[in-house]
């Protein structure tokens, strides 16, 4: 009775122990949008894809949203400079990158599309608030 005791103490703690190391994955993985910076390195590294991670950083300045979009199905990654005017080195890295600059958009800014047809890049600018705002959009 004794062992019986010591082996599911053992095993209620492993669990324990295992609930406690996932749980911000787990509150990660369902939430609606998220607001973090680069120094926030769990929230960075699982919501920020890679096209943001490698993307040239154009002003000191930034920060980094996530938002999971259930009406019509997207999830959309951003990345916002702020005090900077000028996106063409955002511009540049897209084309070097393979993307191809859109002729039209569905919002007032520059769409990128690259292979995936179900991702959208948009470049836009705040002008009122010299802000820069790149979005990544994963339609499913």
């Amino acid at each position: 009775m004794r062992n019986a005791l010591k082996i599911f103490t053992a095993v209620v703690v492993v669990i324990a122990a295992g609930l406690v190391w996932a749980w911000p994955y787990i509150t990660m993985e369902f939430a609606g949008s998220a607001h973090y910076t680069e120094q926030d390195k769990r929230e960075y590294k699982f919501y920020t894809p890679d096209i943001l991670r490698e993307m040239p950083r154009i002003s000191p300045r930034y920060d980094f949203d996530y938002v999971n979009v259930t009406g019509p199905g997207a999830f959309i990654h951003a990345i916002r400079f702020y005090d900077v005017a000028d996106s063409s080195r955002i511009d540049t890295y897209l084309d070097v990158k393979g993307y191809v600059k859109q002729n039209d958009c569905f919002i007032e800014a520059a769409c990128w599309q690259g292979s995936d047809p179900e991702e959208t890049i948009t470049v836009s600018h705040l002008a009122e608030k010299n802000i820069i705002q790149i979005a990544v959009i994963y339609d499913y």
